[in-house]
Protein backbone atom coordinates (compact mmCIF):
# COMPACT_ATOMS: atom_id res chain seq x y z
CA UNK A 1 0.00 0.00 0.00
CA UNK A 2 0.85 3.73 -0.74
CA UNK A 3 0.49 6.04 1.68
CA UNK A 4 0.66 9.53 1.24
CA UNK A 5 0.31 12.05 3.69
CA UNK A 6 -1.10 15.60 3.38
CA UNK A 7 -0.58 18.58 5.60
CA UNK A 8 -2.96 21.85 5.49
CA UNK A 9 -0.79 23.46 3.15
CA UNK A 10 -0.45 20.14 0.85
CA UNK A 11 -4.33 19.76 0.74
CA UNK A 12 -4.52 23.86 -0.24
CA UNK A 13 -1.81 23.07 -3.28
CA UNK A 14 -3.42 19.88 -4.73
CA UNK A 15 -5.08 20.11 -7.86
CA UNK A 16 -6.26 17.64 -11.00
CA UNK A 17 -3.86 17.90 -14.14
CA UNK A 18 -5.82 20.58 -16.97
CA UNK A 19 -5.90 17.99 -19.41
CA UNK A 20 -4.59 14.16 -20.33
CA UNK A 21 -0.97 13.85 -20.29
CA UNK A 22 0.12 13.10 -23.62
CA UNK A 23 3.44 11.61 -22.43
CA UNK A 24 2.20 9.79 -19.12
CA UNK A 25 -0.43 8.23 -22.02
CA UNK A 26 2.33 7.15 -23.67
CA UNK A 27 4.23 5.50 -21.23
CA UNK A 28 1.21 3.70 -19.67
CA UNK A 29 0.30 2.18 -22.97
CA UNK A 30 3.52 0.83 -23.55
CA UNK A 31 2.48 -1.02 -20.35
CA UNK A 32 -0.92 -2.46 -21.22
CA UNK A 33 -0.02 -3.31 -24.90
CA UNK A 34 1.47 -6.91 -24.26
CA UNK A 35 -2.18 -8.03 -21.91
CA UNK A 36 -4.33 -9.04 -24.21
CA UNK A 37 -6.85 -9.58 -20.88
CA UNK A 38 -8.72 -6.18 -21.87
CA UNK A 39 -11.64 -6.81 -24.37
CA UNK A 40 -11.98 -2.66 -24.60
CA UNK A 41 -8.52 -2.23 -25.92
CA UNK A 42 -8.44 -5.23 -27.88
CA UNK A 43 -8.62 -3.49 -31.57
CA UNK A 44 -6.06 -0.68 -30.25
CA UNK A 45 -3.83 -3.59 -29.39
CA UNK A 46 -4.04 -5.41 -32.70
CA UNK A 47 -3.70 -2.03 -34.83
CA UNK A 48 -0.38 -1.08 -32.79
CA UNK A 49 1.26 -4.02 -32.49
CA UNK A 50 0.65 -4.49 -36.22
CA UNK A 51 2.39 -1.23 -36.82
CA UNK A 52 5.74 -1.85 -34.28
CA UNK A 53 6.09 -5.12 -36.18
CA UNK A 54 6.18 -3.14 -39.61
CA UNK A 55 9.11 -0.76 -37.52
CA UNK A 56 10.71 -3.28 -35.75
CA UNK A 57 14.23 -2.69 -37.39
CA UNK A 58 14.33 0.68 -35.31
CA UNK A 59 17.25 0.63 -32.17
CA UNK A 60 15.38 3.91 -30.74
CA UNK A 61 12.06 1.96 -30.73
CA UNK A 62 13.39 -1.84 -29.27
CA UNK A 63 15.18 0.57 -26.13
CA UNK A 64 11.79 2.26 -25.45
CA UNK A 65 10.08 -1.27 -25.57
CA UNK A 66 12.99 -2.23 -23.13
CA UNK A 67 12.87 0.72 -20.84
CA UNK A 68 9.02 0.02 -20.24
CA UNK A 69 8.46 -3.89 -19.22
CA UNK A 70 4.75 -4.73 -19.04
CA UNK A 71 5.55 -5.07 -14.93
CA UNK A 72 7.22 -3.51 -12.19
CA UNK A 73 9.42 -0.87 -11.80
CA UNK A 74 10.05 1.42 -15.18
CA UNK A 75 12.59 5.04 -15.49
CA UNK A 76 11.14 8.48 -13.85
CA UNK A 77 12.66 10.34 -16.43
CA UNK A 78 10.31 9.17 -19.30
CA UNK A 79 7.64 10.78 -17.35
CA UNK A 80 9.32 14.28 -16.49
CA UNK A 81 6.47 16.95 -14.90
CA UNK A 82 7.32 18.78 -17.24
CA UNK A 83 4.63 17.21 -19.40
CA UNK A 84 2.03 18.78 -18.25
CA UNK A 85 2.99 21.52 -20.75
CA UNK A 86 2.47 19.44 -23.41
CA UNK A 87 4.22 16.52 -25.60
CA UNK A 88 6.90 18.83 -26.49
CA UNK A 89 8.13 19.82 -23.22
CA UNK A 90 8.02 16.43 -22.32
CA UNK A 91 10.35 15.54 -25.26
CA UNK A 92 13.26 18.08 -24.47
CA UNK A 93 12.84 17.89 -20.43
CA UNK A 94 14.04 13.79 -21.15
CA UNK A 95 16.60 15.13 -23.68
CA UNK A 96 17.84 17.10 -20.97
CA UNK A 97 17.70 14.68 -18.16
CA UNK A 98 20.92 14.75 -15.89
CA UNK A 99 23.33 12.07 -16.47
CA UNK A 100 22.98 11.14 -12.48
CA UNK A 101 19.36 10.35 -12.81
CA UNK A 102 19.53 8.24 -15.87
CA UNK A 103 21.93 6.30 -14.41
CA UNK A 104 20.17 5.85 -11.27
CA UNK A 105 17.05 4.86 -12.51
CA UNK A 106 18.52 2.43 -15.22
CA UNK A 107 20.10 0.66 -13.01
CA UNK A 108 16.98 0.02 -10.71
CA UNK A 109 15.25 -1.07 -13.85
CA UNK A 110 18.42 -3.44 -14.71
CA UNK A 111 18.19 -4.83 -11.52
CA UNK A 112 14.88 -7.40 -13.01
CA UNK A 113 15.19 -7.02 -16.87
CA UNK A 114 17.62 -7.64 -19.51
CA UNK A 115 18.14 -3.95 -21.16
CA UNK A 116 19.78 -3.60 -25.00
CA UNK A 117 23.33 -2.40 -25.61
CA UNK A 118 21.60 1.30 -26.35
CA UNK A 119 21.08 1.03 -22.46
CA UNK A 120 24.87 1.67 -21.73
CA UNK A 121 25.01 5.09 -24.22
CA UNK A 122 21.53 6.17 -22.72
CA UNK A 123 22.97 6.04 -19.30
CA UNK A 124 26.19 8.00 -19.91
CA UNK A 125 24.06 10.48 -21.27
CA UNK A 126 24.95 10.70 -25.15
CA UNK A 127 22.79 12.94 -27.32
CA UNK A 128 22.60 10.64 -29.94
CA UNK A 129 20.63 7.78 -27.96
CA UNK A 130 18.60 10.38 -25.93
CA UNK A 131 17.60 11.95 -29.31
CA UNK A 132 16.70 8.34 -30.98
CA UNK A 133 14.84 7.67 -27.93
CA UNK A 134 12.38 10.80 -28.24
CA UNK A 135 12.30 10.05 -31.84
CA UNK A 136 11.08 6.71 -30.55
CA UNK A 137 8.56 8.17 -28.70
CA UNK A 138 7.28 10.41 -31.08
CA UNK A 139 6.47 7.58 -33.94
CA UNK A 140 5.20 5.07 -31.14
CA UNK A 141 2.67 8.01 -30.74
CA UNK A 142 1.86 8.92 -33.70
CA UNK A 143 1.24 5.44 -33.99
CA UNK A 144 -0.60 4.35 -30.82
CA UNK A 145 -1.81 7.90 -29.12
CA UNK A 146 -2.92 10.70 -31.81
CA UNK A 147 -5.29 8.38 -33.78
CA UNK A 148 -7.34 7.67 -30.41
CA UNK A 149 -6.42 11.29 -29.03
CA UNK A 150 -10.20 12.82 -29.16
CA UNK A 151 -11.50 9.52 -27.25
CA UNK A 152 -8.60 9.58 -24.79
CA UNK A 153 -9.52 13.35 -23.87
CA UNK A 154 -12.92 12.96 -23.75
CA UNK A 155 -12.97 10.26 -20.78
CA UNK A 156 -10.30 12.59 -18.82
CA UNK A 157 -12.38 15.62 -19.63
CA UNK A 158 -15.61 13.13 -18.19
CA UNK A 159 -13.45 12.66 -14.81
CA UNK A 160 -12.18 16.07 -14.55
CA UNK A 161 -15.69 17.02 -14.43
CA UNK A 162 -16.78 14.66 -11.79
CA UNK A 163 -14.06 15.86 -9.46
CA UNK A 164 -14.65 19.58 -9.98
CA UNK A 165 -18.29 18.39 -8.78
CA UNK A 166 -16.34 17.08 -5.91
CA UNK A 167 -14.42 20.27 -5.41
CA UNK A 168 -17.37 21.96 -5.35
CA UNK A 169 -19.32 19.84 -2.99
CA UNK A 170 -16.86 19.19 -0.64
CA UNK A 171 -13.76 20.82 -1.41
CA UNK A 172 -10.16 19.65 -1.81
CA UNK A 173 -11.34 16.68 1.12
CA UNK A 174 -14.46 15.99 -1.04
CA UNK A 175 -11.96 16.01 -4.14
CA UNK A 176 -9.41 13.26 -2.45
CA UNK A 177 -12.50 10.99 -0.97
CA UNK A 178 -14.00 10.95 -4.15
CA UNK A 179 -11.15 9.24 -5.56
CA UNK A 180 -12.64 5.85 -4.20
CA UNK A 181 -12.75 2.35 -4.25
CA UNK A 182 -8.93 2.59 -5.87
CA UNK A 183 -7.74 5.50 -2.93
CA UNK A 184 -9.37 5.91 0.02
CA UNK A 185 -9.12 9.60 2.03
CA UNK A 186 -9.00 9.45 6.02
CA UNK A 187 -7.44 11.58 8.64
CA UNK A 188 -4.83 13.81 6.21
CA UNK A 189 -3.57 10.75 4.57
CA UNK A 190 -4.31 8.89 0.97
CA UNK A 191 -4.16 5.31 1.08
CA UNK A 192 -3.65 3.41 -2.15
CA UNK A 193 -4.80 0.34 -2.17
CA UNK A 194 -3.08 -2.66 -4.02
CA UNK A 195 -0.10 -0.70 -4.83
CA UNK A 196 2.73 -3.04 -5.56
CA UNK A 197 5.28 -1.77 -3.22
CA UNK A 198 4.62 -0.02 0.67
CA UNK A 199 5.60 2.98 1.03
CA UNK A 200 4.91 6.31 2.34
CA UNK A 201 5.10 9.81 0.63
CA UNK A 202 5.18 12.82 2.52
CA UNK A 203 4.37 15.81 0.34
CA UNK A 204 5.98 18.49 2.57
CA UNK A 205 4.12 21.38 1.57
CA UNK A 206 3.99 20.86 -2.09
CA UNK A 207 0.86 19.37 -2.97
CA UNK A 208 -0.34 16.45 -5.26
CA UNK A 209 -0.87 16.95 -8.78
CA UNK A 210 -3.73 14.35 -9.92
CA UNK A 211 -3.10 12.94 -13.25
CA UNK A 212 -6.16 11.56 -14.33
CA UNK A 213 -5.12 8.63 -17.45
CA UNK A 214 -7.12 6.69 -19.82
CA UNK A 215 -4.08 4.09 -20.03
CA UNK A 216 -3.61 3.68 -16.54
CA UNK A 217 -4.36 0.12 -15.25
CA UNK A 218 -6.45 -0.37 -12.08
CA UNK A 219 -3.83 0.78 -9.77
CA UNK A 220 -2.31 4.56 -9.26
CA UNK A 221 0.73 5.34 -9.94
CA UNK A 222 3.29 7.37 -8.74
CA UNK A 223 7.02 8.38 -9.45
CA UNK A 224 9.77 5.99 -7.22
CA UNK A 225 11.74 9.39 -6.31
CA UNK A 226 10.25 11.33 -3.47
CA UNK A 227 12.28 14.49 -4.19
CA UNK A 228 11.00 14.65 -7.79
CA UNK A 229 7.19 17.41 -7.83
CA UNK A 230 4.77 15.07 -6.28
CA UNK A 231 2.31 13.15 -8.88
CA UNK A 232 -0.40 10.46 -8.67
CA UNK A 233 -1.50 9.13 -12.06
CA UNK A 234 -5.19 7.11 -11.81
CA UNK A 235 -7.62 5.19 -14.26
CA UNK A 236 -10.26 6.90 -15.78
CA UNK A 237 -13.47 5.21 -16.71
CA UNK A 238 -12.39 3.91 -20.64
CA UNK A 239 -16.00 4.83 -21.51
CA UNK A 240 -16.77 1.51 -23.85
CA UNK A 241 -12.92 1.33 -24.92
CA UNK A 242 -11.20 2.52 -28.22
CA UNK A 243 -12.48 2.93 -32.11
CA UNK A 244 -10.54 -0.32 -33.72
CA UNK A 245 -8.88 0.57 -36.74
CA UNK A 246 -10.07 0.38 -40.53
CA UNK A 247 -10.36 -3.22 -41.00
CA UNK A 248 -10.37 -4.54 -37.75
CA UNK A 249 -14.52 -5.59 -37.94
CA UNK A 250 -17.39 -3.72 -36.75
CA UNK A 251 -18.64 -3.34 -32.84
CA UNK A 252 -19.98 -1.70 -30.72
CA UNK A 253 -18.45 2.49 -31.65
CA UNK A 254 -17.47 1.46 -34.41
CA UNK A 255 -17.62 4.54 -37.40
CA UNK A 256 -20.60 2.33 -38.65
CA UNK A 257 -22.02 2.77 -35.55
CA UNK A 258 -21.48 6.21 -34.85
CA UNK A 259 -23.00 6.89 -38.42
CA UNK A 260 -26.29 5.20 -37.47
CA UNK A 261 -26.21 7.04 -34.24
CA UNK A 262 -25.82 10.20 -35.50
CA UNK A 263 -28.83 10.18 -37.78
CA UNK A 264 -31.19 9.48 -35.31
CA UNK A 265 -29.98 12.90 -33.45
CA UNK A 266 -32.44 15.07 -35.39
CA UNK A 267 -34.93 16.78 -33.32
CA UNK A 268 -35.22 19.61 -30.84
CA UNK A 269 -35.08 18.16 -27.43
CA UNK A 270 -31.74 16.47 -28.54
CA UNK A 271 -30.23 19.46 -29.40
CA UNK A 272 -31.37 20.78 -25.65
CA UNK A 273 -29.86 17.98 -24.27
CA UNK A 274 -26.42 18.64 -25.72
CA UNK A 275 -26.86 22.25 -24.65
CA UNK A 276 -27.58 21.76 -20.97
CA UNK A 277 -24.83 19.48 -20.67
CA UNK A 278 -22.27 21.36 -21.60
CA UNK A 279 -21.30 21.97 -17.86
CA UNK A 280 -22.09 18.28 -16.82
CA UNK A 281 -25.72 17.38 -16.12
CA UNK A 282 -26.96 14.47 -14.42
CA UNK A 283 -29.80 12.36 -15.98
CA UNK A 284 -32.21 13.69 -13.44
CA UNK A 285 -31.02 17.41 -13.80
CA UNK A 286 -31.79 16.74 -18.22
CA UNK A 287 -35.07 15.95 -16.80
CA UNK A 288 -35.99 18.84 -14.68
CA UNK A 289 -34.46 20.95 -16.76
CA UNK A 290 -35.92 20.14 -20.21
CA UNK A 291 -39.48 19.28 -18.24
CA UNK A 292 -39.21 15.74 -19.72
CA UNK A 293 -39.56 12.37 -18.06
CA UNK A 294 -36.53 10.83 -16.70
CA UNK A 295 -36.88 7.59 -19.24
CA UNK A 296 -36.76 10.03 -21.96
CA UNK A 297 -33.87 11.80 -20.74
CA UNK A 298 -32.42 8.82 -20.18
CA UNK A 299 -33.22 7.62 -23.89
CA UNK A 300 -31.83 10.77 -25.02
CA UNK A 301 -28.65 10.73 -23.73
CA UNK A 302 -28.23 7.36 -24.53
CA UNK A 303 -28.50 8.17 -28.50
CA UNK A 304 -26.03 11.31 -28.05
CA UNK A 305 -23.43 8.62 -26.26
CA UNK A 306 -23.73 6.48 -28.89
CA UNK A 307 -23.12 8.90 -31.43
CA UNK A 308 -19.78 10.20 -29.66
CA UNK A 309 -21.12 13.71 -28.37
CA UNK A 310 -21.72 12.70 -24.96
CA UNK A 311 -19.25 10.72 -22.09
CA UNK A 312 -21.68 9.29 -19.39
CA UNK A 313 -19.96 8.60 -15.82
CA UNK A 314 -22.26 6.56 -12.76
CA UNK A 315 -20.94 7.16 -9.30
CA UNK A 316 -23.89 5.14 -7.16
CA UNK A 317 -27.10 5.98 -8.16
CA UNK A 318 -26.25 9.13 -10.46
CA UNK A 319 -24.85 9.22 -13.75
CA UNK A 320 -22.89 12.38 -14.75
CA UNK A 321 -22.99 13.38 -18.65
CA UNK A 322 -20.62 15.74 -20.20
CA UNK A 323 -19.68 16.50 -23.65
CA UNK A 324 -16.68 15.08 -25.69
CA UNK A 325 -14.53 17.64 -27.54
CA UNK A 326 -17.14 16.46 -30.88
CA UNK A 327 -20.01 16.94 -28.75
CA UNK A 328 -18.51 20.47 -27.78
CA UNK A 329 -17.74 21.64 -31.64
CA UNK A 330 -21.44 20.55 -32.76
CA UNK A 331 -22.90 22.70 -30.12
CA UNK A 332 -20.69 25.30 -30.85
CA UNK A 333 -21.13 25.03 -34.44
Amino acid sequence: MLKIYFSAEDILRTRVAPAADPVWELVLSLHLLPNGRDPLLAGWRRSVTRGLRQGRGSAGLRLLLALNPPRGYFPDFLTPYESLSGFEAGMEAVRGTPVSLLQRDLTLLATGNTLPSAAGALARGEPGTLHDLTDAMEQYRDLAIGPYWARIQAAVEADRARRARALLDGGVEGLLASLRPAMHWESGVLKVRGYPLSRELHLDGRGLLLVPSFFCAATPVALLDPALPPVLVYPVDRLGGLLPAPGEGAGPGTPDTGREALAALLGRTRAAVLAVSDDGCTTGEVARRLNISPAAASQHTTVLRNAGLLVSHRDRNTVLHTLTPLGRAMLNS
